[in-house]
């Protein structure tokens, strides 16, 4: 079974409910101020996820507002992305002067970042949260402002395609052991990150900027999806994405980093958490090496000493010691 941490407010006393359940919303997600006319006797129940560096929590609340201020958001920021699965439930949006509505099966996607008044309506809210850091999603503050707020559908397309996993992998989690969070963290990630191009994309108001900016985010989820394949070359990326490979490598160069940079980092990352994975203790680093692209045990060695400066057999080591 993956970690995960459940409140229910039934097993408190009914005054201390509320501000409880605040509480660990201010650690799932950011601090944030709520205001609700059950405060007190609130009724709300929730699982936290622990998936690496990205978090999932399943939760139904009775109506409340809830607001992310300036002044809160100068307090303290994790930088996290933050998207809702409406599974029960409407309310409303509110981001500056724009409102929107959502309904269930909608999905809302937030930034800690940035102020937001959020109200919800009905008896009771039912939704899946999840976080995502916004180090993993390296959106422009311009971009990012043009997807947070607006209700993407999870009826169809992209959307129906997260929602079904995190439909999926909320209802039982008896199958996963703990070592697979991280896994399914990148996952995650990467479906947020299409799925955030494809808004993107769709907004065809967008200046040719912003698409140039959208195209290079779809690019790198395409290399995460595919760093198994032998045959990720740039030539092979320009290819799958109808652009000529020097296109490919001008959009790289506005990222400060060239595209082989790129798909040797993101081998070296996914290596290192096998590395540390226990359920793969016996797995040679050799091969390791060979599954993320790096079919030279020496090239390896060299490139992961020079990423992490330690040596990949120092840093199993270190790794497995920790887990025991």
């Amino acid at each position: 079974m993956l970690d995960e941490t459940v409140f229910r407010s039934e097993d408190m006393a009914a005054a201390d409910r509320f501000d409880n359940w605040s509480e660990l919303l201010g650690r799932t997600h950011a601090p944030m101020e709520l205001r609700s006319e059950y405060a007190d006797d609130f009724r709300a129940s929730q699982r936290v996820l622990d998936l690496g560096a990205v978090t999932v929590w399943p939760a139904t609340f009775q109506s409340l507002i809830f607001l992310r201020t300036p002044k809160l958001i100068r307090r303290s920021d994790p930088e996290s992305y933050h998207l809702s699965l409406v599974v029960r439930g409407t309310g409303a949006n509110v981001w500056g002067h724009r409102e929107s509505a959502y309904k269930p099966y909608d999905l809302h996607i937030n930034s800690s970042s940035l102020p937001c008044e959020i109200h919800t309506s009905g008896d009771s809210v039912t939704m899946v949260g999840l976080e995502v850091p916004q180090a993993l999603l390296p959106l422009p503050r311009d971009m990012a402002a043009r997807v947070v707020g607006a209700p993407v559908s999870a009826r169809e397309g992209m959307g129906a395609l997260l929602a079904q996993f995190l439909t999926q992998l909320t209802a039982n989690t008896a199958p996963y052991q703990p070592s697979d969070g991280p896994r399914l963290g990148t996952v995650l990630t990467d479906m947020v990150a299409a799925l955030l191009a494809h808004t993107l994309e769709a907004d065809h108001s967008l200046p040719p900027e912003t698409h140039k900016r959208t195209l290079t985010l779809r690019i790198k989820a395409f290399i995460r999806d595919h760093l198994h394949d032998s045959r990720l070359t740039p030539a092979t990326i320009a290819a799958a994405h109808h652009i000529s490979t020097s296109y490919l490598h001008r959009l790289f160069r506005d990222e400060d980093v060239t595209v082989a940079a790129c798909i040797r980092s993101l081998r070296l990352e996914a290596a290192r958490r096998d590395l540390a994975d226990p359920a793969l203790h016996t797995a040679p680093i050799h091969m390791i090496a060979s599954r993320w692209g790096f079919p030279r045990a020496t090239d390896f060695s060299r490139a992961y000493r020079a990423a992490y400066g330690a040596t990949p057999k120092d840093h199993r080591r270190q790794a497995l010691h920790h887990h025991d």
